[in-house]
């Protein structure tokens, strides 16, 4: 038997195969209505505060180019817990990703983000632009997890948030029990009809 560099090319492919990656969401606001103190939409909510949804058409349009997206500090004197549930599956990996700008109005501000039981804190001063960052959750147990952003000050001025996405990570598939024994299989056949061909 002889295989092609093509079969066995096809061959490697296959064992090597991966899972695509899966958005399970994405939210860049724009097809909300917005205002200060928003009453959020789309599955988002807000507690013991409140954040704005400013931006292109509604005023307050500090970065401008981006729609619409998030002032993390509410304009009631007191930032809210800005949060999203979602339906996770135990065993897989979580990223999240979103854009964070500083608040363009001169103070340096921080947002507490977590997913899960992953956290971090960003510290942005205030001309920074839009920059896309990532932090990443593995589920223990399914079930509905949230997306949090808390900006810690309380003073009107919050971080600018937009285009937040929640992807599954990618996971190598099984290579077939079968399939290494095949692939050793496959080079004794080879070296054989190597071995037979240098005979002749």
């Amino acid at each position: 038997m002889r295989l092609s560099k093509f079969g066995f090319v096809a061959l490697l492919a296959f064992a090597s195969t991966s899972a695509q990656a899966a958005t399970i969401f994405s939210d860049n606001f724009d097809s909300y209505t917005g205002g200060l103190n928003w009453a959020p939409q789309g599955g988002w909510q807000v507690s013991d505060g409140t954040v704005d949804l400013i931006g292109e058409g509604i005023g307050y349009d500090f970065l401008p180019g981006n729609g619409k997206y998030i002032d993390l500090d509410g304009s009631t004197g007191n930032s809210g817990l800005f949060f999203h549930g979602l339906n996770l599956l135990a065993g897989t990996t979580y990223n999240l990703s979103f854009d964070l700008a500083g608040s363009q109005r001169e103070t340096t501000e921080q947002v507490q983000v977590s997913f899960g039981t992953a956290s971090q804190l960003y510290t942005l001063a205030t001309n920074v632009g839009f920059t896309n960052y990532t932090l990443s959750f593995l589920a223990n147990a399914s079930g509905v997890y949230n997306v949090n952003f808390q900006n810690l000050s309380n003073d009107n001025i919050g971080i600018l948030l937009d285009n937040v996405k929640v992807d599954s990570v990618p996971s190598a598939v099984p290579v077939p029990a079968a399939l290494p024994l095949m692939l050793s299989g496959l080079g004794v056949l080879g070296f054989a009809a190597r071995r037979r061909k240098e005979t002749v």
